[in-house]
């Protein structure tokens, strides 16, 4: 039987593939206030805007591609059950070749009823665009399967349910301040062997118990791969 690993990942490793991370350090998003793209009351007083700015970010994800870290977790996959629970909303896991990717923020290649049962189904979107005209088998118009604050985290119970039995925890590209995902790291067993990866890991609020990898996610997939057998 397999041992079992849980990757938790966040913006780090997208930013690598020249995705821009969600928050820089004057709090915009790609020159907006997350108050105006990413929060419902935004979609509720323009959606239009919020529409134009995910199909914009739902372009870049679609020009970038996987990078070597995204690579390095599907190689795992050779000699371990491998579990990515990543806060990223685009799809460089998937396209990396991961098998199991559980998407904490949503997944911007897909959309969701702006209705009253926006979790009941998700819709792709082929290319990058999506209109206010289109709309979900109830008649409601169609918004990015993305979660924003203020809403809740529906995958997060499945998360959790595979950190609890997981024998290895990496933490890479997240510096674990947004919550409720941040949490995640407390789940897991006390023989858990837990790994963090981020260029300033050293400074980041950790126990004793986790193995620091100050390096950026891609600088360290050679020392994963040694942690893991794969050299």
């Amino acid at each position: 039987m397999k041992k079992k690993i849980v990757v938790l990942s966040g913006a780090g490793i997208s930013a690598e593939s020249g995705i821009s991370t969600f928050r820089d350090s004057n709090g915009l998003w790609e020159n907006y206030r997350i108050e105006e793209v990413a929060t419902p009351e935004a979609w509720n007083t323009n959606p239009e805007l919020v529409q134009r700015f995910y199909n914009q970010r739902r372009k870049q994800v679609i020009e970038s591609l996987p990078n070597p870290a995204h690579q390095f977790f599907h190689e795992l996959e050779s000699g371990y059950e491998v579990v990515i629970v990543t806060q990223n909303i685009d799809d460089l896991h998937e396209r990396g070749g991961s098998k199991h990717v559980i998407h904490l923020h949503g997944n911007i290649r897909y959309s969701k009823s702006s209705g009253p049962n926006q979790e009941r189904k998700y819709y792709p979107i082929n290319g990058w665009e999506l209109s206010l005209n289109d709309l979900c088998d109830e008649g409601y118009t169609l918004r990015p399967h993305v979660v924003w604050f203020g809403e809740a985290v529906p995958e997060m119970d499945k998360a959790i349910n595979h950190l609890i039995d997981a024998d290895y925890l990496i933490v890479i590209g997240t510096s674990l301040n947004v919550y409720p995902a941040a949490g995640l790291i407390h789940y897991v067993s006390n023989s858990c062997k837990k790994i963090i990866v981020d260029p300033k890991a050293s400074e980041l609020k950790v126990d004793s118990s986790f193995i620091v990898l100050s390096k950026s996610a891609v600088e360290s997939v050679s020392e994963l791969k040694k942690i893991f057998g794969l050299e």
